[in-house]
């Protein structure tokens, strides 16, 4: 291994006897370069992906250039979002801040001058893969070797246009060569986080394509993979750019190693859990696992668990050493010698992974993908077989598992957990009736999207809008009384080191413009009623039925949206401004008004919404497509006011303990200084009453007695 040193500004000796200053040379990181090569060509011949066709083989260049293309584009982009995740979470901006604001002029931390280079590099990187992807797929899916004709031009602009594989590595190449362009000059902590957020929206288009897109499965298939190559690039990524600073760390890297360990144990268990529900939508009999697929898989597999162990002797062994106070610096030395070595074999070991994803890619796994040619119309509409007519017990035993939101419920709910764990063994307390909220709320989440009314609310609009109401109104009720943002903040510690940890960045957000404007009570309000027109009476309707895409935005925008309007009328999380009582109480009437309104006007239209989705679903039980639109009506109507009163009753309940608790705070301030505010007041009264002009002035005791001595009032 090849060891570097530093600047006179990192010794390699702490003043607790540790040396910092081990990096992974240039040879380790060629090493790994070739490890991808190697795997990638051996695991083609194994497969057979890049023998030549008998019909329609577009040549050489091409059978072996678009798997060395997206070997390059997978690992760059994963570079990309492992360096940006780095410079936003784990690594201070600049030298000696000490957590606080960054200074004009001050130098830049070197670990993050290195971390920033990687992620520019790998940005272009990206884009150049990502390129190179799109040529050789055109070339690949039109069985022509690569050409500068004009009639191959004119089918390549038509592949980038009108096909959704081409469109997919168009709308790639463009977002990474942007992602380019940003990061070679953008340096705030937050242009960089919205960046991170850019490139793993990028990730999209290659979860959308591929294998994936063509599942029996589709939704499942496409949020597999998704989550599969998020969890990839944060720890394939993660090992990449801890590789890269590690020689310029200095007291910084027991911190940023300890940071990295919990991120790579999340993103193990997000790649080992999404890979086995991806794998299974592709295997219907452990007989295939022999297949030349399955055992491409197989190997994967193996290979990621021996990750997982790597990762877990980091944790368990070599970081508790490290920190220890006890223990010699040759002791400490040798441990830290030995944890630059697992992470080198990390790195290769993940670099053969990826060459054999690239061929695994290249091979048609057992399971047929095609459309049957028994479809019925339920099918070629959503993609999966019309479901049985809805019963009592149906509504609770459908079930088709969206896992985008299954994740999102698992990993809310431990980490919710994991805050309450740390403050009872930090001796403070927190309700469990909160808690009970929080997990009804992720278990409701889970229902409404994996349950009988995702499924139903496919094929029927009435169930459609019990999915709506639910997930705007009853859900977020939960989640907001779980006070999930508080508990964040009491949990965990605030950073000394001029770092952004998750709960700096929850205190960024809430304080930002973005945030006032949003949770303001006039807008939450606002956009809580105007979303369901602009949504039901246009175009994005039929884009959340037909577009994966779309159903998750939408979900996401009902979920957001309610927990913000939630949130402004009974949260006790922070926000930037808070509404009178009143002015809640009113905005709730105002709402339930909205919601009788539109339900009324859906229970009288004539009209069918998305006729052609809704009318064309061939089913032969239930009522017609416009009937049943009407009870769609009735359930907004109904289904959405229950939760609205309900609120407004804890507005009420939230007022009264309000003016109670002001009362109470006046009679014990009463009580300390002896009346002194009524003391005041009945003072200020009684002098403006001697000042008033109209009372007869008082008359002096000589005058007094005069008056009185002589009856008839007159004097000399």
């Amino acid at each position: 291994m090849v060891y570097v040193s530093t600047t006179a500004k990192y010794p390699r000796e702490t003043r607790a006897g540790v040396s910092s200053e081990r990096a992974i040379g240039p040879t380790w990181l060629i090493l790994a370069g070739v490890a991808v090569l190697a795997a990638l060509v051996v695991a083609l011949f194994f497969s057979g992906a890049a023998a030549a066709r008998q019909l329609g083989d577009p040549g050489a260049l091409t059978r072996w250039g678009l798997p060395v293309a997206k070997v390059l584009n997978n690992t760059a982009a994963a570079s990309t979002i492992g360096a940006l995740v780095f410079a936003v979470v784990m690594l201070p901006r600049q030298i000696g801040t000490g957590g606080r604001k960054p200074r004009d002029g001050a130098a830049e931390h070197p670990a993050f001058t290195r971390v920033m280079l990687l992620a520019s590099v790998s940005a272009v990187v990206w884009t150049l893969g990502a390129l190179g992807v799109m040529v050789f797929t055109y070339s690949d899916a039109a069985g022509l070797p690569l050409s500068t004709d004009p009639a191959y031009t004119q089918g390549l602009a038509a592949f980038l246009t009108d096909f959704s594989t081409g469109r997919a590595w168009l709308v790639t190449s463009i977002v990474s060569a942007v992602l380019a362009t940003v990061l070679f000059g953008v340096r705030s902590q937050t242009g960089l986080a919205l960046a991170m957020v850019l490139a793993l929206l990028n990730l999209l288009p290659m979860a959308l394509i591929g294998h994936s897109a063509s599942g029996d499965d589709h939704n499942a298939a496409v949020n597999s993979i998704a989550l599969h190559l998020v969890g990839v690039c944060l720890w394939v990524g993660g090992i990449v750019s801890l590789a890269v600073v590690s020689g310029t760390l200095g007291d910084q890297a027991l911190a940023v190693l300890k940071r990295f360990s919990a991120l790579a144990g999340f993103a193990f268990l997000l790649v080992v859990a999404s890979g086995v529900v991806n794998a299974s939508l592709r295997i219907t009999d452990l007989a295939q696992l022999s297949s030349q697929w399955g055992l491409l898989v197989t190997f994967k597999t193996i290979a990621t668990l021996l990750l997982g162990g790597i990762g877990w002797m980091h944790r368990q062994w070599i970081i508790p050493q490290l920190q220890a106070p006890a223990g010699t610096a040759a002791s400490k030395l040798s441990a830290r010698r030995v944890l630059w070595q697992l992470i080198t074999v990390e790195l290769v070991i993940m670099a053969a992974v990826s060459g054999v994803a690239g061929a695994l890619g290249r091979t048609a796994p057992p399971r047929a993908e095609e459309l049957p040619t028994e479809a019925g119309p339920a099918r070629i509409l959503t993609g999966y077989d019309l479901p049985p007519e809805p019963t009592a017990a149906r509504w609770l035993t459908e079930w088709r598992p969206d896992w985008l939101w299954i994740t999102v419920a698992v990993t809310l709910g431990t980490a919710y957990l994991l805050g309450m764990v740390k403050l009872h063994r930090r001796g403070d307390s927190w309700s469990p009736l909160k808690l009970i909220c929080w997990l009804v709320g992720l278990a409701l989440l889970t229902y409404f999207t994996s349950g009988a009314p995702a499924i139903y609310g496919m094929v029927l609009f009435s169930a459609h809008m019990i999915d709506h109401m639910a997930l705007t109104m009853v859900v977020p009720l939960f989640l907001v009384l779980g006070a999930p943002v508080t508990l964040a903040l009491k949990a965990l510690s605030a950073r000394r080191d001029g770092t952004r940890g998750i709960r700096e960045w929850i205190l960024v957000i809430v304080h930002s413009r973005p945030s006032r404007i949003i949770t303001h009570p006039l807008f939450a309000a606002g956009n809580f009623v105007a979303s369901i027109i602009v949504f039901y009476y246009s175009p994005l309707f039929g884009f959340a039925l037909r577009e994966h895409v779309g159903h998750e935005l939408m979900i996401t925008h009902f979920l957001l949206t309610g927990y913000v309007f939630v949130l402004s009328m009974i949260g006790t999380d922070p926000v930037p401004l808070r509404a009178p009582y009143p002015l809640r109480i009113l905005l709730l009437f105002a709402t339930m008004a909205f919601h009788a309104f539109f339900g009324v006007t859906l229970m009288g239209s004539t009209s069918l919404l998305e006729a052609s989705w809704f009318g064309n679903m061939g089913r032969e039980w239930g009522a017609s497509a416009l009937a049943d639109q009407q009870v769609g009506g009735a359930v907004t109507w109904g289904v959405g006011e229950l939760p609205t009163l309900l609120l407004a009753i804890g507005v009420a309940v939230m007022w009264s303990r309000s003016d109670a608790r002001e009362t109470k705070r006046k009679d014990r301030a009463a009580d300390r200084n002896n009346d002194a505010d009524l003391t005041a007041y009945n003072s200020m009264f009684a002098d403006l009453a001697a000042r008033d002009p109209r009372r007869p002035a008082q008359q002096s005791p000589a005058r007094a007695t005069t008056t009185a001595g002589d009856p008839a009032g007159e004097t000399e």
